[in-house]
């Protein structure tokens, strides 16, 4: 039976879902998605221009005078059939995001489908417990009460390595709230972004609540963050990009949630169990082809370990197995597109020039021809760059690991640190001391201890220094998509009240 997801027949009224419908965009340019396992156009669109999000724009603005006033009960309980609606939809959501993005099938299945209906089951009972923190007397005549409030429409920006996941994580916790949104996936993966909203439709969630609008960043993306109907934007994606959101939202001084690029640290003490760190290196590297802005980039091992680890690392990854995404023994799909792979490839073949490539560091050929048509790139192990080299220092999105050595613990600690990153980072070692010290010391929005890369519905996820601001998942991204106000109430009922002599004295 052929898993493969038909998205023209799917999408055939266009990839813009705007007040309820599917329809075309009127920008007058097509977009080709193609398969990066393949090379093959699996779809072609109309990309959405101005209209398109002026017409999306103006649908949440109108939804949002009913969706904003719900009680929380009513929110939570379309919420629930929302989670329901996902769950009956695995199958479809999990082939179109591997077909879309080239993931392993058991990636969309184990992890991205599941992950993103477990937010939204998570967020349906977190619905019920927006509340504010005090009601009482703080002035001896008042009374003190705060609301936390929705803010409005969101414009928010999603990229393309977890397209289902990040719908998820910028659309669920803002209409928890109370909020309407306009969501912008990366036009070269705008299908399950497109399912996830016909799933909201189909469990209640009322026209215009949530939009989607499948353009390019420099049309459709920055119509949004500069419209002046859009009271906040959440963009996810490179820290130059960020750069440039963050710029064109100041013009309407709009509320901004950023969480950008990562360079995590995998920092490898000489008493951590050899074997778990291996293999927690090698699957928090190579995790959706490495193409994760939390992935394992830069491992820091302890002089003793160094050479057993780089040789373990270096065999562990000889045996991961690159293949038809919809294989289920493939372990390693594609990178997203043939310009990706060619920009990893340019890292690692500069890097020959003053590091060592251990393993990997091709495309496959000769006898795994039959995936030269696709975006594959080889596991690859890099050892001997200095710290200060571009390999070490930028952000590649591909399947690379750069493995250095340390002597002593403030050594690590100050490497892990030394990139203008700050998102995410793992620490490995058998003393409670020595890793607490670490999850204090590195300067990151999530330190793993002993693992790399897990996330939960109930913790937070963002980042710190350029790796932006602001928190998705759990409960603290309440605090991106609310706005808190404190209502102030006289208790005396008496017309002059004592501080009015400030200024007009005691005339009557």
């Amino acid at each position: 039976m052929d898993q493969r997801f038909d998205a023209t027949e799917r999408f055939a009224e266009g990839a813009q879902f705007i007040a309820g419908r599917l329809r075309s965009g009127s920008s007058g340019r097509t977009q080709d998605v193609v398969d990066p396992a393949t090379g093959e156009t699996v779809y072609s669109y109309e990309l959405a221009g101005a209209a398109d999000v002026d017409a999306a724009v103006d649908a949440a603005r109108q939804a949002f005078a009913d969706w904003g006033g719900a009680t929380p009960g009513e929110r939570s309980d379309t919420l629930h059939r929302f989670a329901a609606a996902l769950a009956e939809d695995a199958g479809d959501l999990a082939r179109a995001e591997s077909l879309n993005c080239g993931k392993p099938i058991k990636l969309s299945e184990e992890f991205d489908v599941p992950g993103s209906i477990d937010n939204a089951a998570f967020f349906a009972g977190a619905a019920r417990h927006l509340e504010g923190k005090a009601a009482g007397e703080y002035s001896p005549d008042h009374t003190s009460v705060i609301r936390r409030e929705p803010i409005g429409v969101v414009g928010s920006i999603a990229p393309w390595n977890y397209p289902l996941q990040m719908a998820a994580w910028k659309v669920l916790p803002a209409i928890a709230a109370g909020n309407t949104i306009v969501l912008k996936p990366a036009e070269i993966t705008p299908f399950t972004s497109l399912l996830f909203a016909q799933a909201a439709q189909r469990a209640g969630l009322p026209d215009g609540v949530l939009n989607i609008v499948s353009g390019a960043g420099r049309d459709a993306g920055e119509r949004l963050v500069g419209h002046p109907s859009v009271a906040m934007t959440s963009f996810t994606g490179s820290t130059a990009v960020g750069k440039r959101v963050a710029e064109i939202a100041t013009g309407t001084v709009k509320r901004l949630h950023l969480e950008l690029g990562g360079k995590a640290p995998f920092v490898v003490f000489d008493d951590a169990d050899l074997e778990a760190a291996v293999h927690g290196a090698v699957a928090g590297a190579l995790i959706n082809t490495g193409q994760d802005c939390t992935a394992a980039t830069r491992a820091y091992v302890q002089r003793p370990l160094y050479d057993a680890f780089v040789k373990g690392v270096a065999d562990l990854m000889a045996t991961v197995r690159l293949g038809d995404p919809f294989d289920p023994s493939t372990d390693l799909g594609p990178l997203i597109s043939h310009a990706q792979r060619d920009r990893v490839a340019g890292f690692v073949d500069r890097a020959r020039a003053y590091a060592t490539v251990v393993t990997g560091g091709e495309a496959p050929a000769g006898a795994n021809g039959e995936l030269a048509r696709g975006a594959y790139y080889r596991p690859t192990l890099v050892a001997g760059a200095a710290q200060d080299s571009e390999i070490v220092q930028s952000e590649l999105f591909g399947p690379v690991l750069v493995v250095l050595p340390f002597d002593s613990d403030d050594e690590g600690i100050a490497l892990a640190n030394a990139t203008p990153y700050g998102l995410a980072a793992s620490a490995w070692s058998r003393d409670v001391y020595r890793t607490g010290r670490a999850t204090r010391e590195i300067n990151a929005g999530c330190v793993w201890v002993n693992d790399h890369i897990p996330i939960i519905s109930e913790m937070p996820h963002g980042g710190a220094k350029a790796s932006g601001f602001g928190k998705d998942m759990s409960a603290y991204s309440f605090e991106e998509y609310t706005q808190v106000k404190h209502v102030m109430y006289d208790n005396t009922a008496v017309a002059r009240k004592d501080w009015h002599r400030t200024v007009f004295g005691d005339r009557p």
